[in-house]
């Protein structure tokens, strides 16, 4: 990604000598902003999204697209109660479904917090699957920047493949773009190219279409290969404005630069009809392209059954 060498505090294409400050240094995020469609109003892409929704509902409310979606799920727990013995238990219930299913997808991956890497990458067995986990003091966010790197790094050395941390948004609603761009860089730093970033922008928090599309363009200038919706820790979670506007900010960065940044729903995702308004929502605004697991994820748990007992036409618990 050779647009995200933004570690000089100066403007290379300057030329007028003098010392930038800090509101000039701040002044790079604005020029890459204004670069963007941010006149959103909210209430149209409500209505925009909505319509396109009901359009698709039919069309893609089928057991192939189901079956894919499955394959795109990172089964989930991050709870204050998770432990040793619940997490362990988890990994074996994603063990015997996946051998007991060859013809079956196997998901995505699965997400847990950092302490339980080690475990989780020692004991699954299925093929494929990453390994995420939540880093940067997750789910606020609001720790030390020495704490997130030490976090990020203990991380990848147990074991994760992936790494999903939150934007500082204390920072971006702010207006503070220099410190949240130097905190993602700074972990994509550690990830490195093989590991991808995922960053969360808690779009429950920031409210407006507006301020998700620039948190959208900002984690991605920064540096992130996924943008995902929440933490599911705050109310609302995914919803499918959000989404919507998050893949006009790919898309739009996909037509200046022809790189592809993923896609990660999560936060309250449980039925099978919501799982497929949201790929009604990806494939019409993003297309067929970004209908692969490597570019679209959907972090949950009870949404596996769902979809298996939807498309299976029994119910069935195997997560």
């Amino acid at each position: 990604m050779t647009e995200h060498h933004h570690h000089h505090h100066h403007d290379e294409n300057c030329e007028c000598g003098h010392h930038h400050d800090h509101v000039a240094e701040s002044s790079k995020y604005d020029q890459m902003l204004a670069q963007y469609e941010l006149h959103l109003h909210d209430e149209i892409v409500q209505n925009e999204v909505r319509s396109l929704v009901e359009k698709c509902q039919a069309e893609n409310d089928t057991t192939e697209v189901k079956r894919f979606l499955f394959s795109c799920i990172e089964l989930t727990s991050l709870r204050v109660t998770d432990n040793e013995d619940g997490i362990l238990a988890f990994v074996e219930r994603i063990n015997r479904f996946t051998d007991a299913n060859p013809d079956f997808p196997t998901p995505a991956g699965i997400c847990v917090y950092p302490r339980f890497v080690s475990l989780v990458s020692q004991s699954l067995e299925a093929d494929g699957m990453a390994v995420s986990t939540v880093t940067g003091g997750f789910p606020a966010s609001q720790t030390f920047p020495e704490v997130k790197t030490i976090e990020t790094a203990l991380a990848l050395k147990d074991g994760a493949t992936e790494i999903d941390t939150v934007m500082p948004v204390g920072y971006f609603l702010d207006g503070d773009y220099e410190t949240v761009s130097d905190e993602i860089q700074e972990l994509k730093a550690i990830c490195g190219e093989d590991v991808p970033l995922k960053v969360i922008l808690e779009t429950g928090a920031l409210q407006t279409a507006v301020n998700i599309k620039k948190a959208a363009l900002m984690a991605i200038y920064s540096g992130a290969n996924f943008i995902k919706t929440s933490t599911g820790k705050i109310e609302p979670g995914a919803t499918p404005a959000a989404v919507y506007v998050m893949c006009q900010a790919i898309k739009d960065y996909f037509g200046k630069t022809g790189t592809r940044i993923g896609l990660k729903i999560a936060g309250g995702v449980r039925s099978s009809a919501q799982a497929v308004d949201y790929y009604s929502i990806v494939k019409e605004v993003l297309g067929k392209e970004w209908l692969t697991p490597t570019l679209l994820r959907i972090g949950a748990s009870g949404l596996a059954n769902h979809l298996l007992s939807d498309i299976k036409g029994e119910s069935v618990t195997a997560f």
